[in-house]
């Protein structure tokens, strides 16, 4: 049940990861369509200010494909010195630490785009962006990773507890390993 749960994952998380590099190509053609247009003396303006927007977003929305796809940044110089068991109870370790802060990020950034929605707060630029516009996306993607978490984490655990270390190592263990698993 937990490897499907993970697979359903990450087939959900692939297509969001395929919408978010849509959203990052349309930004670098805009970007790059203004560029164009400087050579001739004009400017579509507030380039970078959109390009900003699109890293937010594409920050917060690509956590949890990272996240399973194996590809966030660990230290591994003690868990390296066990075997599977001692290893899995670190990366479930990690994995219930990292929920922990996901969930508060999550739960932080909601006042952020409450504050803006209650002050209709606009951007201080040229476009005057209605910042609730960008902020809410950027806190749906935090939620997001805070359920993505949340869910590989049980699933981590479950496989923990049916003493299925292996395979909890193939969920939540550090990327360079995989290939010496299989």
């Amino acid at each position: 049940m937990e490897l499907k749960m993970i697979q359903t994952l990450r087939a959900l998380n692939r297509k969001v990861a395929l919408l978010v590099g849509f959203g990052l190509l349309a930004c670098a053609a805009f970007v790059l369509t203004d560029i164009i247009m400087r050579r001739f003396g004009t400017s579509l303006g507030g380039t970078e200010e959109i390009a900003g927007y699109a890293m937010a977003l594409a920050t917060s929305w690509g956590m949890s494909y990272t996240l399973l796809e194996l590809g966030h940044v660990r230290i591994d110089l003690v868990r390296t010195r066990f075997k599977t068991f001692g290893r899995a109870l670190f990366d479930v370790f990690s994995m219930i630490v990292m929920t922990g802060v996901i969930i508060t990020i999550a739960i932080k950034a909601w006042p952020v785009v409450a504050h803006s929605l209650t002050n209709g707060s606009r951007a201080n630029t040229p476009l005057e962006t209605p910042l609730v516009w960008v902020q809410f996306p950027w806190f749906a993607g935090w939620v997001w990773f805070a359920i993505m978490s949340t869910l590989t984490t049980l699933c981590a655990l479950g496989l923990l507890l049916k003493r299925r270390h292996t395979e909890t190592e193939s969920i939540i263990g550090a990327f360079a390993e995989q290939d010496t698993l299989q």
